[in-house]
């Protein structure tokens, strides 16, 4: 039972047209499916990933079109990065943010990588690290069809950071029950801060850590459009993925036992500072249900939400995705 890294990223949106627009247009990122939020069939559930929603490459959004706005804080995971090839393709994305008029930082550096902090048009905490010096886990494939060059393009998750207040709770679950080592750290941005502490599991590498920052200096954080729900990390398997559950009961965990997303196996449970994290499985994959030259065009329901499919679409508002080909 080993984690293999970062599965999915699943953040709040109040806006899929605009989301859509920023993921697929700007980031050169591929839809690879557009779906419900199987918790309430009323809203969008969109995934953004490489040429075919290989496991570590997926971003996703809940459309929640009445969300608030964020106030960041402890007891979050406060930052999601998305990784590229090297550091030249780092100077194509500075240049292409400016002409977007994206907001970001600029390049510099963070624990040895070249880096660049931005933010989405819902001020979604985001940082594009470059995998230059990466020796762990592969990444994915830029789809032929993005809007970006493929050697330039997002190739997957990097590193997820959380922030907290007490991080001795937070480190336990990482590694005493999951199976991250801690294996570095980095001075803080933030003057009179803690070093952020990194966990890292499976092959490693930029695709399979978690960045602890320490804050003492603000209040749990008031999620809104531009935060993240929860983080998801890799299962090899369904028969492993029992294997979890059954730790996760032994540890006495409030948990979701078995959950089924048809695309994928999971489970569901909070560390001790709030933090939603999700096991998941590595398949079944996104082309289960639709051709892999057309995945995310139209509206997939996993097979139990088939039957409801008109009273479905008739509360969602209109989202074209389709592509020219």
């Amino acid at each position: 039972m080993n984690l293999k890294g970062i599965h999915h990223v699943s953040a709040l949106t109040a806006n899929a047209e605009q989301n859509y627009h920023f993921y697929t247009d700007i980031l050169g990122m591929r839809l690879v499916k557009k779906t419900i939020n199987q918790d309430d069939p009323s809203v969008y559930h969109l995934f953004y990933a490489d040429e075919v929603g290989n496991p570590g490459t997926d971003f996703t959004f809940f459309e929640i079109p009445r969300a608030g706005h964020t106030y960041p804080g402890i007891s979050s995971i406060s930052g999601t990065s998305l990784r590229v090839q090297n550091d030249d393709a780092l100077v194509y994305w500075e240049n292409r943010l400016t002409e977007n008029g994206v907001d970001h930082d600029g390049i510099t550096k963070q624990g040895g990588r070249q880096i660049i902090h931005f933010r989405d048009p819902e001020d979604q905490r985001l940082t594009l690290v470059s995998d230059e010096t990466n020796a762990g886990v592969a990444g994915g494939n830029v789809w032929e069809r993005s809007s970006v060059p493929a050697d330039k393009g997002i190739i997957g998750l990097g590193p997820v950071k959380l922030t907290v207040q007490d991080p001795a709770p937070t480190v336990k679950v990482l590694t005493d029950i999951l199976t991250f080592q801690e294996t570095g750290d980095y001075p803080s941005p933030v003057s009179g801060q803690d070093d952020i502490r990194v966990f890292s599991t499976g092959e490693g590498g930029t695709g399979a850590e978690v960045h602890l920052e320490v804050r003492h200096d603000l209040p749990k954080e008031r999620p809104g459009r531009g935060s993240v729900h929860h983080v998801a990390f890799r299962v090899d398997s369904e028969d492993e993925l029992a294997k979890w559950i059954d730790r996760i009961k032994k540890e006495r965990i409030p948990n979701s036992g078995l959950v089924d997303r048809f695309y994928f196996k999971s489970l569901y449970f909070r560390e001790p500072n709030g933090i939603l994290f999700e096991l998941a499985t590595d398949g079944p994959g996104f082309a289960t249900d639709e051709d892999p030259d057309h995945l995310g065009e139209s509206l997939a329901l996993p097979p139990f939400f088939e039957d409801r499919r008109e009273e479905i679409e008739a509360k969602l508002n209109p989202l074209d995705t389709k592509r020219p080909h």
